[in-house]
């Protein structure tokens, strides 16, 4: 007697467009699938940028993190000098090196500026591992322009994150003791200069956030910065 089931490969065939659809579907939400790397659209945007009008070689490369990317007057605090603001808020050290081949080596800069550090530790990088992150950052460098001098703005002190700051002054001890150890580098004290006389940072200095620097906030760096680029 024939049975009145479906036939089991009629019923697989039928079935097998519904299960690739469902396959399609679940692989454009799967939380697993490869995602963007981190800044890669603020990266691609300095490319489309230096697409249409190149940074002429040799000038002075600025690149790290919001306070480098905030630095709006940078071009005219610093008029003796063909200035780059390749800044990228929210980066570690490490993400300068990362993105090094693609903003920070096409410039072929004579001297590159520095300040990343800050979210390394309120993220919860140790003092030695934004040492040698920075050490990394060096490297690179090295490897394409060995004559190019780079200076590592110190971390400076916040409001918002006074709780982190013995690790903020070890960190930037240990880069300044790198640093002094090669006529190439450079380091940046802006931290001394932001504690007012009670050892506290000097709010007038920040925005509202504790945080971000405003405009005398600027002033400060530019004066402090200025000296080491002669």
């Amino acid at each position: 007697m024939r049975s009145n089931r479906p036939d089991a490969r009629g019923a697989l065939i039928l079935l097998l467009p519904l299960l690739a659809g469902a396959l399609i579907a679940r692989g454009a939400a799967d939380p697993a699938a490869p995602e963007e790397a981190p800044f890669e659209a603020e990266i691609r945007a300095f490319e489309v940028a230096d697409a249409k009008k190149p940074p002429a070689p040799g000038g002075v490369l600025f690149v790290g993190s919001s306070s480098i990317r905030l630095w709006a007057t940078l071009a005219e605090d610093f008029p003796d000098h063909h200035v780059v603001n390749r800044g990228f808020g929210g980066s570690r050290v490490a993400d300068s090196t990362r993105y090094a081949d693609r903003i920070v080596l096409p410039y072929k800069p004579k001297t590159i500026v520095l300040y990343a550090g800050d979210n390394d530790v309120a993220g919860g990088r140790s003092p030695r591992e934004v040492r040698a992150d920075f050490e990394a950052f060096v490297e690179k460098v090295r490897s394409a322009m060995p004559e190019t001098r780079v200076l590592f703005i110190a971390i400076k002190p916040s409001v918002a994150r006074w709780k982190l700051v013995d690790k903020i002054r070890e960190a930037n001890r240990l880069v300044r003791e790198f640093a002094e150890a090669d006529d190439r580098l450079g380091y940046i004290d802006i931290f001394t200069p932001m504690l007012g006389d009670d050892g506290m940072p000097r709010e007038e200095l920040l925005v509202a956030d504790g945080l971000h620097l405003n405009e005398k906030g600027y002033a400060l760096w530019r004066e402090v910065v200025a000296r080491h680029l002669k």
